[in-house]
């Protein structure tokens, strides 16, 4: 998933936070089953899970623009 996120870096601007959620029991609690999952932060909004196992670019790209 990082792969392809990163492939469209070219065209959008955002930074990556790789997160190890087993230092976190709140992270595990939400996402344990999920990982690897993407979360979108943006503009101070709560996070917004956009996809997990694999990248949905669609999603993604709606997210980015």
């Amino acid at each position: 998933m990082l792969a392809a996120l990163q492939a469209l870096q070219p065209e959008f601007s955002f930074l990556v936070d790789v997160v190890d959620i087993d230092e976190d029991p709140t992270l595990v609690a939400v996402y344990d089953e999920l990982v690897p999952v993407l979360v979108g932060v943006r503009n101070g909004a709560p996070p917004r899970q956009l996809c997990h196992y694999f990248l949905n670019e669609n999603e993604v790209r709606e997210f980015l623009s």
